[in-house]
């Protein structure tokens, strides 16, 4: 990839729609006053490690390190999605099925051991079970299964063509 659709244009843009998801994240609890859950909680640190991650790709100019860092945003990106998953699957459960509801994140890091608070975040809570806002019929956790599975695409790209690069073919 040269020029214009280089890996460190796509690493810098891969960081700017992360940080971008965050952003609109951050605006939807603030602003639109929707409560994020604990799976919500936990897909936003993956898209603030995929950010970190790609910026540090498009600022470096090894190869190799890029085409290090294009898999472990693979990695981040396929963790990202599993919680997307997860998430879409207790959306889909009945009310009666979900998984009972926790108190708040600040009086559970105040009381529980981390372990405990870790299970119950990947688990998720009947909270997040709740559909509280859509585009186009797809739900916030549809969206992010989206963005973390073409953030895994693009860089399964990338670490394939850096590989063929440095290789010589």
């Amino acid at each position: 990839m040269v020029g214009f659709l280089s890996a460190r244009r796509f690493h810098g843009l891969v960081a700017f729609v992360a940080f971008a998801l965050l952003a609109v994240a951050f605006y939807m609890e603030y602003q639109m006053a929707l409560e994020p859950c604990p799976l919500c909680m936990l897909q936003r640190i993956v898209f603030l490690c995929v950010g970190l991650v790609s910026l540090a790709s498009a600022l470096t100019g090894s190869q190799t390190a890029r085409r290090f860092f294009s898999w472990v945003v693979v990695v981040l990106s396929l963790i990202g999605a599993a919680l997307a998953i997860r998430h879409l699957y207790l959306q889909q459960l009945p009310e009666d099925q979900l998984p009972a509801c926790l108190p708040g994140l600040s009086y559970m890091f105040d009381v529980f051991p981390w372990q405990e608070i870790m299970q119950a975040m990947i688990m998720g809570t009947g909270e997040c079970g709740d559909v509280v806002w859509t585009f186009l019929s797809i739900s916030i956790p549809g969206w992010t299964l989206v963005a973390f599975a073409g953030m895994a695409l693009i860089n399964i790209i990338i670490a394939l063509k850096t590989k063929k690069k440095t290789l010589g073919y």
